[in-house]
């Protein structure tokens, strides 16, 4: 069963060209074609099985961000259809869906919210997110006093405690100290064991040949390779 598939997928963005009378900008806007598009996806075609770890490599600019605002629901393709069969848990950058007026433990329950679960499941799994974070003691202090390595903590916690179907992890494991990053690896291993889908985005091979058995490379929205980490790793660094 595939968990997610992209079918010949475009995603574009209007280029800006300055400033524009407003009559102008909305005919633009409902004028139907953009003149001249950017387009941060080409045509991408895949499909990711159950239970896989894929890795998705490239550049900057490769179009990586974009490809996961489109499996997260963030985003509607420009072309072409995206399918996503079961929950996502998707960790794409430090603080993303957290609040930081809010305390660590009112940004806990604002986010198994936003993931689908009620209140008293997101009590539920409180403990078990805290006690892998490692961060008790700070968990009534607003979000604003945290240290980037604190908010990896706590947004790792909260993705991997929420049991999803599929996890995304975004480059995000070379923030913190070298103690929560093994820590962090090791659960990934362990939901991977646990025949959950895994997303690992990042620029560096090594992490996508340690972690995934398959990899994507993305060059300047184009789909170049996918096929077994090792190879396509080789393909973009250039061996």
């Amino acid at each position: 069963m595939n968990v997610i598939e992209f079918n010949h997928v475009s995603k574009s963005f209007h280029r800006s060209a300055g400033q524009l009378l407003l009559r102008q900008y909305v005919a633009d806007l409902f004028g139907g074609e953009e003149k001249n598009p950017f387009f941060a996806l080409k045509d991408v075609n895949f499909h990711i099985g159950d239970g896989e770890c894929v890795g998705v490599i490239g550049a900057n600019g490769a179009g990586k961000s974009t490809l996961l605002s489109l499996i997260t629901r963030l985003a509607p393709p420009s072309k072409g259809t995206v399918v996503v069969n079961g929950r996502v848990a998707a960790l794409l950058e430090l603080g993303a869906g957290f609040h930081q007026d809010l305390t660590g433990r009112e940004n806990v329950i604002l986010n198994a919210s936003l993931l689908g679960f009620s209140r008293k499941q997101a009590y539920q799994l409180y403990d078990s997110i805290v006690d892998f974070s490692e961060m008790k003691e700070f968990l009534e202090e607003p979000l604003r006093t945290y240290s980037s390595g604190m908010k990896l903590r706590l947004g790792f916690s909260v993705a991997v405690n929420m049991d999803p179907d599929i996890l995304i992890i975004d480059e995000v494991l070379a923030v913190g100290d070298q103690g929560f990053q093994n820590k962090c690896i090791e659960k990934i291993y362990e939901i991977k064991k646990r025949g959950k889908t895994i997303l690992c985005v990042s620029h560096s091979g090594l992490t996508i040949q340690q972690l995934c058995d398959r990899a994507l490379w993305l060059d300047h929205g184009k789909l170049m390779l996918d096929g077994p980490s090792a190879q396509v790793v080789s393909a973009y660094e250039g061996r």
